[in-house]
Parts: C-alpha cells; sequence; structure tokens
C-alpha cells in the first residue's frame, strides 16, 4: 500500500481557506494571491496540486462541476479536515525565516561599486513602495465592503497590520541606508568609519 503523501504548511493553509468556504483550484489560487502571498508565496502549481493531498488523507472532498462546458474541480473540508486544523492551530509555528535577496547584495557591496549599492537599495525600497501601494487598496476595499468575509474583519486586521509595518520597516531602512551611503565616496572600502557602529552600539545599549 503505498504512504499517504506528507503533509505541510500550505497543506494546512489550503484546509483553512477551505474551513471558509468551498473552492476551486483556481478560486483558491486566487484567494491566495489576494491573502497569503505576502506571508506564505507558494508557487500557483503548488496550489493546484495541494488540494490533492488533503482528498487523499480525507480531510477534503472534491466535487466535479461545470461552468458551460468547462468541468472544474471544487473542494470542501470534511469533519476530519477540521479537526486536523485545530490540532494544527494548536501547535507552535515555526519562527519567521526572511529570505532577502537585496539584503545579500548590500551585505556584499564592497565587492562591486557604490552605484550598484545605491540601485540595489532603491530596487528594495520602490518595491517595497509598490507593495505598501498594494496594501493601501486592500485596505481600502476591506474598509470599503469588508472583502469576501466581512465576519473575520478583526481578524484579517490582525495580518493586515503585521504586513503593513514590516512593508514600512523595510521602507524605512531602504531610504535610511541610500542616505548613509550617499555620504560615502565612490570607493566604498574607504568610507569613513568613525561614525560607523552607531546603530549597533544603540541596539547594544537597550539589552
Amino acid at each position: 500500500m503505498s504512504q499517504l503523501p506528507k503533509l505541510t504548511t500550505t497543506s494546512y493553509v489550503i484546509l483553512g481557506h477551505l474551513a471558509l468556504r468551498s473552492w476551486s483550484t483556481y478560486e483558491l489560487a486566487q484567494q491566495m494571491k489576494r491573502s497569503t502571498r505576502h506571508y506564505w508565496p507558494r508557487a500557483e502549481s503548488k496550489i493546484y496540486e495541494e488540494p490533492k493531498k488533503l482528498v487523499a488523507h480525507g480531510l477534503a472532498t472534491v466535487t466535479r462541476e461545470y461552468t458551460g462546458r468547462r468541468p472544474r474541480a471544487v473542494y470542501a473540508i470534511t469533519d476530519k479536515g477540521r479537526k486536523a486544523l485545530r490540532r494544527w492551530l494548536d501547535e507552535p509555528g515555526q519562527a519567521p525565516l526572511v529570505e532577502f535577496e537585496g539584503v545579500v547584495k548590500v551585505l556584499f557591496a564592497e565587492q562591486g561599486t557604490k552605484e550598484q549599492l545605491l540601485a540595489t537599495l532603491r530596487s528594495i525600497r520602490e518595491d517595497a513602495q509598490r507593495t505598501q501601494e498594494e496594501h493601501v487598496a486592500l485596505a481600502a476595499d476591506l474598509t470599503r465592503t469588508g472583502g469576501p468575509f466581512p465576519d473575520r474583519l478583526h481578524i484579517n486586521e490582525l495580518v493586515f497590520k503585521f504586513m503593513w509595518e514590516q512593508t514600512e520597516t523595510v521602507i524605512r531602512w531602504a531610504t535610511w541606508a541610500e542616505q548613509e551611503v550617499a555620504r560615502w565616496p565612490e570607493d566604498i572600502t574607504s568610507a569613513d568609519r568613525t561614525e560607523a557602529g552607531t546603530v549597533m552600539r544603540h541596539a547594544a545599549g537597550t539589552r
């Protein structure tokens, strides 16, 4: 007998969505673009595959429906799935992991040029500002309409505040770093180090 595929955090993200309502895989992918992609990004192909694992475990059911002549698979949570979701919620979550290529480039900036470093910082700031614009649009929609689940607005606000402040932090940091680097000479290895360490000394003093 073949072994059932292992459930992952993404499995439970999908299961959490199914606890709200039934979804087709396309609807799930669109909803996750709106909700979880900023803190649990996954390839769309993964989202399409994951519900099948839930069905295999008996945590969800699948029904074939038709939109016109086009068939689609619609997934719904089972009682077993709701119990599994509650058990997962009882477990401690993993600590956050940050993968940030721009910051890695900043870490090794002395191997390149000042112009490259400034371009990296500018790109980080502009990307974060675009994300913040998306947050503003989402907030406006939720405030105006309550979104697709208005009864969950208080829950959504907890997560929204995290996303907002995280993006604000990136913008503030990138802006500060741009201003710092702008004062450096073209050869950044020869920058004046007398003022360096201010941030670290401040952090050390707060311990």
